[in-house]
């Protein structure tokens, strides 16, 4: 079994503290096999909160999967904006990741995009030359291993869920990632915590997709709080439970959802199936 840790939309600089130090004991705690941090490190991509981000994640377990997000640019700095969008990024975050935005062993293959753009504000993008690394990533991988994209911007719409915003060129990329094999989509931006699956109509390729909601920022969104996820991986089955904050209490377990992959893609456990797969 792998556990993965996710963890998105810090936005240090509005961020706080309390539920900052909460978040690194519950992560320590949990011993993930791998931590993924989706973007959106900073408020402004000021070097002081890019400062507080780096020592945040240097607390966390190893190993760390980054990539950045739209606020890890900067917005009011249009030169630096133009020329150096991640300069800060890369000078005090990029470092402190797994090289290549990749990680695979005999379980599980995870890789990152980055999403966020000069110029599409706070909407992302994927590129043709981005889905293609996806491919190459993936290619030789046993049939075995789980499939993982991670990307700040969601690039997949969950089913019967009210529409997110998606990165830009989602709808030519999608069924493309989808028949490189991947099959999780985890993603941020949104600060909303929610999971469930799409189907791709041409190729019938089923993909589940996590949303991550904000971690330790106070712009929390729909009543969801501060969250994280844990990701259980294990064979056909993945399950993914909410780690919401408490107030005086940290973080605690809040709702889980179990899916199976089979012939059909992915399925959602009833209760009882739910309960044996945690088993």
């Amino acid at each position: 079994m792998r556990k993965i840790a996710h963890l998105s939309d810090f936005h240090f600089g509005s961020d706080e503290p309390t539920v900052t130090a909460d978040l690194i004991r519950s992560v320590h705690a949990e011993k993930p096999d791998l931590v993924v941090l989706s973007g959106d490190f900073t408020q402004r991509a000021r070097r002081a909160q890019f400062e507080a981000a780096r020592d945040f994640v240097n607390a966390l377990p190893e190993l760390k999967l980054v990539i950045p997000g739209n606020h890890d640019m900067p917005l009011f700095n249009i030169v630096a904006r133009l020329l150096w969008p991640f300069s800060g990024y890369n000078k005090y975050i990029e470092p402190l990741g797994v090289t290549g935005q990749s990680y695979r062993d005999e379980e599980m293959a995870v890789i990152g995009l980055n999403t966020a753009r000069r110029f599409t504000g706070k909407n992302g993008r994927i590129s043709e030359a981005q889905v293609e690394r996806v491919h190459e990533f993936f290619r030789d991988l046993s049939e075995g291993v789980t499939r993982v994209l991670v990307t700040h911007h969601p690039v997949g719409q969950v089913a019967n869920e009210v529409f997110v915003d998606l990165a830009f060129g989602s709808q030519l990329a999608l069924p493309r990632v989808a028949h490189a094999g991947v099959q999780m989509l985890l993603s941020g931006h949104h600060h909303r915590c929610l999971s469930g699956t799409i189907e791709e109509t041409e190729e019938k390729e089923s993909v589940l997709i996590v949303y991550v909601g904000t971690a330790n920022s106070t712009r929390t969104r729909e009543g969801d709080g501060n969250t994280y996820n844990l990701i259980y991986i294990e064979g056909h089955d993945v399950e993914v439970k909410v780690m919401r904050w408490v107030p005086g209490a940290g973080f605690k377990e809040g709702r889980r959802s179990a899916y199976r992959y089979g012939d059909d893609g992915w399925q959602l456990l009833p209760t009882s199936q739910k309960q044996r797969a945690a088993e």
